[in-house]
């Protein structure tokens, strides 16, 4: 079994092998990230979407804690590192044709996730009044 560029996961195989199968082979995009989703595993609350790259991946299954892709930064990062508010993983899934990610994670520190300081970086409800949108936080 051949291995993705990174050399850290097996290269997606066939229709059915992604959809049925037991191996674990996530299909980076383009730019070499997978997109995922991290909810508080006790509450399913969204808390934030971000990036992974494969290395990203294999520090989250490696340590149990969340790291992810910083596009802004252009390097790994470590959830929680400076803020405290580590993630640990719970659990963790792949969708149906592994091109995106669920994490379901406990948060330390103050429970925050959102670099503004929120517990969730989905704070805002788009609400339509005439013909324009508007934000509303919550």
């Amino acid at each position: 079994m051949s291995t993705s560029p990174a050399g850290l996961f097996p290269v997606p195989g066939s229709k059915a092998e992604l959809e049925e199968g037991t191996v674990l082979s996530p299909r980076f995009g383009p730019e070499g990230l997978i997109t995922c989703v991290t909810t508080d595993a006790a509450t399913g609350e969204i808390l934030m979407v971000a990036h992974m790259n494969a290395a990203a991946l294999a520090k989250t299954i490696e340590t149990g804690e969340a790291w992810y892709w910083s596009r802004s930064r252009g390097e790994l990062w470590h959830k929680g590192a400076t803020s405290g508010q580590i993630q640990t993983v719970k659990e963790m899934r792949v969708d149906c044709d592994q091109d995106a990610l669920l994490l379901k994670v406990q948060v330390a520190g103050d429970g925050g996730c959102c670099h503004t300081g929120r517990r969730s970086c989905f704070y805002r409800r788009i609400e339509t009044s005439g013909d324009e949108p508007r934000l509303v936080i919550d």
